[in-house]
């Protein structure tokens, strides 16, 4: 088992990773105990139990997610001792946060960022995803992904007072400039050279459209589980999660969205796909 090299760039939660003998990522269950605060293994370990309840209603395999195993936990003076411990993947470290004591702040911080992760690997492994082979079918699919998940942080973003359409504009641009490193949308248009006719998400690439993909979904679903309430706490929560979505590009070596470069209208592909679906097929002679 060996240790990977960090960054310094990383998340608290990142600096704890391991990479075990057949290069596969995990967790220690007792050095993430630590991270989130709590004083004693044993009270850290009723948070793996409502974990793994959660991985099995989910129609996940617990043992492809927990495993017993010894881990090496330091006692003092630099010594280290082997400890009854849990091994957790990526997503087992995601539903603890979520069953963890969410009036930690630093449980917070795990839920936001597991989940992007996690949401980052899902859609790498979607199987309607990987089918695609092309950059203009991948950027269709995602557009049509964002499209619906907008729908859906709107509404989120109205159960927390985001009512009338200049506070929900408000509320966009804040999430944009937590992914865009302080960039709002009309500076985005004007680094990118749109035109203020032309729609942001209609020019973004394959990439880009995921990480403004990650940044509605994980924010309708903070807004939702943290029962955030308020224009304000709302702003700050879709710029906190875009932030959050930023330094997790930067942490996998990813280039920042506002350097990404811009791409053709979408709606040319889409109008191209309509005309394919339109025009029939001739029949064989």
């Amino acid at each position: 088992m060996k240790k990977e090299l960090k960054s310094t760039n990383d998340t608290i939660f990142e600096q704890i990773k391991e990479i075990d003998e057949n290069g596969n990522e995990f967790w220690g269950a007792r050095k993430l105990s630590k991270i989130l605060e709590y004083s004693e293994f044993r009270h850290f370990l009723p948070v793996v139990d409502r974990a793994k309840e959660a991985c099995k209603n989910s129609q996940y395999n617990i043992a492809d997610h927990f495993e017993d195993y010894l881990e090496m936990v330091a006692i003092g003076s630099g010594a280290e001792r082997k400890m009854e411990s849990v091994k957790l993947s990526r997503f087992a470290c995601y539903l603890i946060v979520q069953n963890a004591d969410p009036s930690k702040e630093v449980v917070a911080q795990g839920q936001t960022y597991f989940a992007i992760q996690t949401r980052l690997q899902e859609i790498k492994q979607m199987d309607d995803y990987n089918r695609l082979s092309t950059e203009d079918e991948k950027r269709l699919f995602l557009r049509d992904e964002l499209k619906k998940h907008n729908l859906q942080l709107a509404e989120a973003a109205k159960n927390a007072g985001v009512i009338k359409p200049l506070d929900y504009a408000i509320f966009q641009n804040h999430g944009y400039m937590g992914l865009y490193g302080g960039l709002g949308a009309k500076d985005i248009h004007a680094k990118k050279g749109l035109k203020k006719s032309q729609q942001i998400l209609d020019h973004m690439g394959s990439t880009e459209l995921a990480a403004n993909l990650f940044r509605a979904t994980q924010t309708e679903e903070k807004l939702l589980r943290d029962n955030v309430k308020g224009k304000t706490t709302a702003n700050k929560t879709h710029f906190e999660v875009g932030k959050k979505v930023r330094k997790t590009i930067q942490e996998l070596g990813g280039t920042m969205p506002e350097n990404l470069p811009v791409e053709g209208s979408i709606k040319k592909i889409e109008n191209s796909e309509k005309k394919k679906i339109a025009t029939p097929k001739k029949k064989e002679e």
